[in-house]
């Protein structure tokens, strides 16, 4: 406990002293007995340096391993979008067509109208962030139930449930039960990209692995998949940035 406690505090302070080399993102340290050298990573999805240390490192090593990729880390980060806030005028992709905000003064109108181009949103201003990102989420678990449920009678096994959430390390997943959950946030991208992940989830529904037969299932529910596969790469921490 005190060697464990001693190594916490460590690591503290070399968390205090890495602010002062101003990285420009929250940075966590990580100890790993797997690790057998130092690493550094940014993570797109929380916008956040990640430094690991192998077991056994002097954390004061950590410190000048990051004063030393500095440069690395600005390059890094300079590459992530800007972040994109749910506000009035934002400009956020709804199946990868552009929509502007606009604030809807009738309040005879519904909570949220997606419609011509423009997310129409009824309410205080403070509500508004809530109000996109609640009406997004509902819709991304109708369109890709709707598609999951398709795809799902093709391979001949049935889909027990569809949810949604902010997930940010995958954009899917199938328990063994056949329940299929996906992020919200792919109701971002253009359809195609949406067909191929559910294609994919589905096909777990019939192969749990990433064999050769799960790839030839996937292929035939989605013929042109590299192509969805290569954009959401591209464009994974552009998608992330909104919201």
């Amino acid at each position: 406990m005190a060697k464990n406690g001693r190594l916490e505090a460590a690591l503290d302070a070399v968390g205090r002293r890495a602010i002062a080399l101003d990285l420009g993102a929250p940075l966590a340290i990580r100890i790993s007995p797997r690790a057998r050298r130092m690493m550094l990573r940014v993570d797109a999805a929380r916008r956040a340096v990640e430094l690991v240390l192998p077991q056994g490192v002097a954390p004061e090593l950590g410190l000048r391993f990051l004063a030393a990729k500095r440069g690395w880390i600005e390059a890094r980060l300079a590459t992530l979008p800007a972040p994109v806030a749910f506000v009035e005028g934002a400009i956020v992709p709804v199946l990868g067509v552009p929509h502007r905000i606009r604030r809807e003064h009738d309040r005879s109108a519904p909570p949220v109208t997606i419609a011509e181009a423009e997310i129409r949103v009824r309410g205080e201003p403070e509500h508004l962030a809530r109000r996109v990102r609640d009406h997004l989420a509902a819709l991304a678990r109708q369109e890709l139930g709707v598609r999951a449920r398709r795809l799902a009678l093709l391979v001949g096994k049935p889909v027990a449930r569809v949810s949604v959430r902010d997930t940010r390390s995958r954009w899917g997943s199938c328990s063994a039960k056949g329940s299929l959950s996906f992020s919200w946030r792919l109701i971002l991208a253009p359809e195609p990209v949406l067909e191929y992940v559910v294609a994919h989830e589905v096909a777990h529904l019939v192969e749990m692995n990433h064999g050769p037969r799960f790839w030839r299932l996937v292929q035939s529910l989605v013929p042109d998949s590299a192509a969805p596969r290569a954009w959401l790469r591209q464009n994974r921490a552009r998608l992330l940035a909104y919201g």
